[in-house]
């Protein structure tokens, strides 16, 4: 099946618009790629972005593309069904919290070649799970967020707009 030419052009159109408005990180600036060579599914991932929102309520922003994060790995704290953790909260890495996750069972620092994951370090952005840092801000050591790159799904998920807005990283 193909969409109707005016749902084409506004896919390709979102599409662009989130390769121009996603990059940043540690290098000199991201660049998005096709994931498993889909356009089609970039296109897709990219007309619901357009739409997701952010815990203040406006348009989610991208959290960072080098490292590339998110679920979808295309820079977005976007989720799905197969996203099973919740990965919502854009957060910059501490190094305190970086050993709270590795304690936890999720070393999140040790490189791994095989799945194309450099490893994190502190001042690194990343789409945490929500459960994660909900568990960290209990426990008082959760990571400074950028709310804009926080999707509200954060807010279904236990976390409080209030706490969020507590760690929110001062730009």
């Amino acid at each position: 099946l193909r969409p109707p030419s005016s749902l084409g052009s506004t896919l390709a159109h979102a599409a662009q618009r989130r390769i121009a408005v996603c990059r940043g990180g540690r290098g000199a600036g991201g660049v998005l790629g096709l994931r498993g060579g889909s356009l089609e599914r970039e296109v897709s991932t990219a007309a619901a972005d357009k739409m997701a929102k952010n815990v203040l309520g406006g348009a989610l922003q991208c959290c960072c593309t080098e490292p590339k994060t998110g679920f979808y790995r295309d820079g977005f704290c976007t989720t799905g069904a197969q996203d099973v953790g919740i990965h919502v909260v854009c957060a910059q890495v501490t190094e305190e919290w970086l050993q709270f996750s590795k304690a936890r069972g999720n070393d999140l620092i040790t490189p791994k070649p095989m799945y194309n994951f450099p490893g994190l370090k502190p001042g690194d952005k990343w789409c945490l799970c929500a459960s994660r840092w909900k568990e960290a801000y209990d426990a008082g050591c959760a990571p400074p967020v950028v709310l804009e790159a926080c999707h509200e799904k954060a807010l279904e998920a236990g976390i409080t707009l209030e706490s969020l807005k507590a760690h929110a990283l001062k730009q």
